[in-house]
């Protein structure tokens, strides 16, 4: 198992149904349909995001249009705070994978739930940290790894957030596609095609429609 957490402390797991109910009264609530942006990469910063149900993707888009997904997001994760107490822009955008429904706070209001509610101020604080420990991670794989080093290690990783085990290995379930894998380690959705390719005769892995069943788990990591 990779030695980072894989997911962002939830905030709502911390709070109350008291604590809930304040964070709700103080918040819009809203829904995005898969496709739909919560926010847009430049955009002036004005509210933050808490995804109740669903599946966000956060990706960043070079100057020269060229994608590159950071991660995906789930309930109870923060979106868009690494400037929530200042005014600043977006430096990525994100986009509901499959229908979300989330808190959108004002600035202001962060400032008020943080003063006012203990727990929400440590989970806060335990999100952006945790944002940190990824972005860093992010930049020594792609600094250091290869791009079929970064594919085995997501699929890796895949296994653990969303791995369902099976007779046979690991059965990967998600949204993901070929194009979405390729954003997330930097090279083209047709490299990723043939490198699965590659990986499912070497016997690591075998693909089925809208499913990836990892049989070797140990070979991605090795």
């Amino acid at each position: 198992m990779p030695p980072w957490r894989l997911r962002q402390p939830s905030l709502l797991d911390k709070l109350t149904p008291f604590q809930l109910d304040k964070l709700a009264a103080m918040t819009h609530r809203r829904t995005y349909k898969p496709g739909e942006l919560l926010f847009q990469q430049g955009d002036l910063q004005e509210r933050v995001f808490v995804i109740r149900t669903g599946t966000v993707r956060a990706f960043y888009t070079a100057a020269t249009g060229r994608e590159i997904t950071l991660a995906y997001w789930q309930d109870g994760d923060l979106l868009g705070a690494l400037g929530v107490f200042g005014r600043a822009a977006y430096g990525w955008s994100c986009q509901a994978v499959t229908t979300t429904k989330a808190y959108a706070i004002l600035g202001t209001d962060m400032r008020t739930l943080v003063a006012t509610i203990p727990e929400f101020a440590v989970a806060v604080v335990e999100a952006l940290s945790f944002k940190v420990q990824w972005l860093s991670r992010l930049i020594q794989m792609f600094g250091t790894e290869s791009v079929r080093e970064r594919l085995a290690h997501l699929l890796d990783t895949l296994c653990e957030l969303y791995g369902q085990p099976q007779k046979e290995g690991i059965a990967i379930s998600t949204p993901l596609t070929h194009e979405d894998l390729a954003a997330m380690v930097g090279a083209s959705r047709q490299w990723v095609t043939t490198a699965l390719a590659v990986f499912q005769e070497r016997g690591i892995l075998k693909i089925r429609k809208r499913q990836l069943l990892i049989l070797r788990r140990d070979l991605l990591r090795g």
